[in-house]
């Protein structure tokens, strides 16, 4: 048998396999983690946040943008703040701060959106929390600018995702900020 024909060709075969491999990993959407430092999302919104980074009480970054986003949604959501009576999130709660009253309020959501319910939302509270966005113009398209509304059960906001990708949302006082991880500027 002749193996030095078919060597070349079994290493060119593997190793257009791994190419071919590594460009579908390439062409998918970029993952958007805590280790990019921003909410971010590409191309269809629909699954932006599934894939986000952990926020709570007892994660590497508590207080933050990112924070001030979930804060939002809490508020839009109506859920209650308290472990002992219906007091509900206010928008003079968000500020960035994951202490106890985003802590509850979250636990308050996550039981009714039938998720396990730790304090933390992650991708799986996230991701569900993404359904509730709805475009409301701009477009898709990577680096261009794309208007959404986040539709909570008592409260509706606007929300944006910019040119490269990051959201901006309004805060406690109404001003727009990016939802970033690695610092606080909310108000």
């Amino acid at each position: 048998m002749d193996f030095h024909g078919k060597r070349p060709r079994a290493v060119a075969a593997v190793m257009g396999a791994a190419m071919v491999a590594t460009l579908g990993l390439a062409a998918s959407p970029a993952s958007a983690k805590i280790s990019d430092g921003w909410v971010r999302g590409y191309d269809k919104f629909s699954d932006d946040w599934d894939d986000e980074g952990d926020l709570g009480r007892s994660v590497a970054k508590p207080n933050s943008n990112a924070t001030c986003l979930l804060q939002r949604i809490l508020w839009a959501e109506g859920a209650v703040a308290t472990q002992y009576d219906n007091e509900l999130f206010t928008e003079g709660d968000i500020d960035g701060y994951f202490g106890w009253r985003t802590y509850y309020s979250l636990r308050d959501l996550q039981g009714r959106l039938a998720v396990g319910q730790d304090g933390i939302a992650g991708g799986k509270t996230l991701g569900l929390l993404n359904k509730h966005m709805y475009q409301s113009g701009g477009s898709t398209a990577r680096g261009k600018t794309l208007y959404l509304t986040y539709q909570g059960k008592k409260h509706s906001f606007e929300l944006s995702r910019d040119t490269e990708g990051k959201y901006v949302f309004p805060d406690g006082n109404g001003d727009s900020r990016q939802a970033g991880y690695d610092y606080l500027t909310c108000g």
